[in-house]
């Protein structure tokens, strides 16, 4: 009797742990509608759940998420869960075309998988046409409650997703310009927590207020949500402390403002060191090249509990000039991998494919175009076409002629990238994926070029993580330039920008079967086709495969 109840005892004192390690089924359901929301004294938009931004998805590691998510609007709709590494789930990762078809009007679709190896921020977005510029928002995936946050946990959480705003229908903007075969317009106004702040146009237009009370720490979850532009944050008279980007710990460093490309997630830690006051955040763009982006800076307050809003002038602070490179630059070169013993940085040594792409613009001939000509982008200089079925569905079930496995792992031919460019400027068009073997070891050089113009390009992997090894201006130098990459404690993401007139290189692990979309999330390049897909085949026995299709998949 003794005995038993000793292991009772046991059991009691295990159970928390052992659920933990289970993981819990949460459930949500996303109704996406129209919906009467006004900024900049315009009405509109595609939302989910009647929000703007979105609901946001909370979980913890190893949670098992079935999200139900029902069209209620007149567009195709699919849903793409940024970041999430869909270990054998690529069904519910979400681009459409890519990994499923999409889900019709009055239809749905229940995204089914387990957040497994991951905590922190990531986001949700739609993944067609150009929904996303309101249909998003947060991911919160909490560390296990054996393995705290690797810094002291602050008092309090604060969401803030930063986005575009356009006065038009975007889908309208995006169609216009695609039958042009020019660019689209800007956005009208960038946003914080969905308003752009009182110095907007609008006058009825307030702005996103947090309050804070003095002496207290607050994590703050920051999401760039922004369809098209890079974009700075800062808030006037306190410096930041960096501790994870992308979901994955760093080494914490203060900084007064970060830099996030559009698909980046950053969490900071904000100590209300000062007594009273009200003090601007602002958000701004980022363009080192000569391309036109919203110069406009939207604003948001933090206010200290208690002080007196009638008398107290808000603190102003002046955003980085939009070509502040310098400030960019310092950013990112101070962000590496935590690389502790509970988060270790395992960058892979041996590589087996060893990649080179260039990403370039490029004009192909059409005669009902404006010019008789529309502006494309390539990787490799393939444009990359869209099938009308599921890629991953043609995989799985052995369908011929929807894609072909011959993507060039290297430029046909080799010029001066970041020089004067050829003067032929066409590209090729297709739908070409690169393979991958289970388990194999992938080095990528990511190299802007000059076509048309240099440009910083935020690319997004889907289906994994990678660490960014190397960056620099100018031509990659294989020869010189591996000497100097970071193999110790290179910074974990989902998306890296490949700097404008320059290169970036990372390396992953190709452990995740299924079809894995690659792509600049900049929405108008995407459109244009700088994107292209892995194919990553199953492994050994059904732990490394595959699973099959869900029963509710969308049909094309």
């Amino acid at each position: 009797m003794a005995e038993w109840l000793r292991i009772m005892v046991v059991l009691a004192l295990l159970w928390p742990v052992l659920v933990e390690c289970r993981g819990n089924i949460r459930h949500y359901k996303f109704n996406v509608v129209m919906k009467n929301i006004t900024r900049l004294c315009s009405t509109k938009a595609t939302v989910a759940n009647g929000k703007f931004p979105g609901p946001t998805i909370y979980a913890r590691e190893d949670d098992t998420l079935l999200i139900k998510v029902v069209n209620q609007v007149h567009y195709n709709l699919t849903i793409h869960w940024h970041g999430v590494k869909q270990i054998r789930t690529g069904w519910a990762d979400g681009p459409a075309y890519i990994t499923q078809c999409p889900i019709q009007p009055g239809k749905s679709y229940v995204y089914n998988f387990t957040v497994t190896d991951q905590r922190g921020t990531l986001f949700w977005h739609a993944h067609i046409l150009w929904l996303r510029a309101t249909v998003h928002g947060a991911i919160v995936i909490l560390p296990k409650l054996v393995f705290p946050y690797p810094f002291p946990k602050p008092q309090k959480e604060i969401l803030i997703i930063l986005g575009e705003w356009w006065k038009s229908d975007v889908e309208a903007v995006i169609d216009e310009a695609t039958k042009l075969g020019l660019p689209p317009n800007i956005s009208d106004a960038h946003t914080i927590n969905g308003l752009p702040g009182p110095l907007s146009t609008c006058l009825s237009q307030g702005g996103f207020t947090f309050l804070v009370e003095p002496g207290k720490k607050y994590l703050l979850r920051i999401v760039n949500a922004a369809l098209n532009e890079e974009l700075f944050f800062k808030i006037a008279g306190h410096k930041l402390t960096v501790v994870e980007v992308d979901a994955s710990y760093v080494k914490p460093f203060k900084t007064e403002t970060i830099l996030t490309t559009p698909g980046q997630t950053t969490n900071v830690i904000l100590s209300a060191d000062l007594e009273s006051g009200k003090y601007l955040m602002v958000t701004s763009a980022y363009m080192d090249s000569p391309i036109l982006v919203n110069n406009r800076t939207a604003t948001a307050t933090l206010q200290y509990i208690g002080t007196n809003t009638s008398s107290t002038t808000t603190t102003l602070t002046v955003p980085p000039p939009t070509n502040a490179t310098p400030i960019a630059i310092k950013f990112m070169d101070s962000l590496r991998s935590l690389n502790s013993r509970k988060h270790p940085a395992k960058v892979p040594l041996k590589i087996d494919h060893s990649l080179f792409f260039t990403i370039s613009l490029g004009l192909n001939p059409c005669e009902s175009c404006y010019r008789e000509f529309r502006i494309v982008a390539a990787i490799n200089n393939v444009t990359f076409v869209m099938p009308s079925v599921s890629l991953l569905n043609a995989h799985f079930f052995n369908k011929s002629g929807v894609f072909t496995d011959d993507f060039p792992g290297n430029p046909a031919y080799t010029f001066d990238y970041t020089g004067i460019p050829p003067e032929n400027l066409r590209t090729m068009e297709g739908t070409r994926l690169y393979r991958l073997a289970y388990n194999s070891n992938v080095q990528l050089i990511m190299q802007d070029t000059g076509l048309l113009s240099p440009e910083n390009h935020p690319m997004h992997l889907h289906g994994f993580n990678f660490f960014v090894v190397g960056r620099g201006r100018g031509n990659f130098d294989p020869k010189e330039d591996p000497n100097k990459f970071n193999l110790v404690d290179p910074v974990e993401r989902n998306t890296i920008n490949a700097p404008s007139g320059g290169w970036v290189a990372i390396r992953f692990t190709a452990n995740n079967p299924g079809i894995w979309f690659l792509h600049c999330h900049l929405e108008v390049h995407t459109t244009w086709g700088l994107k292209m897909a892995f194919v990553v085949d199953n492994g050994n026995g059904p732990e490394e495969s595959l699973l099959p299709p869900p029963i509710d998949l969308p049909t094309c």
